[in-house]
């Protein structure tokens, strides 16, 4: 959870172009706008040219590419990660 910022959640954030399919997270801790960008920093630093969406309303993070980097980055950047399974 962002300690800094105000928290104004948006509807919905997308980083980038939606994956048609991926590995989601859910991040319960990722609540605001900040807190996207803070998340996809890390992934386009650990997983560059990766596609991947945000969607903070819901608290998801779809990442196309390893799953084990990409919930590891996210631990990194501070929040939380939990596999989603459909």
């Amino acid at each position: 959870m962002c300690e800094e910022h105000d928290h104004h959640p948006a509807s919905a954030a997308s980083s980038k172009a939606a994956p048609a399919s991926g590995i989601t997270f859910y991040v319960p801790d990722m609540t605001c706008g900040h807190c996207a960008g803070v998340v996809t920093n890390a992934l386009e630093e650990t997983l560059p040219g990766a596609k991947f969406s945000i969607d903070i309303a819901k608290a998801r993070v779809t990442v196309e590419g390893d799953e084990a980097l990409a919930m590891e980055a996210i631990r990194t950047a501070g929040y939380s990660p939990e596999r989603v399974t459909h």
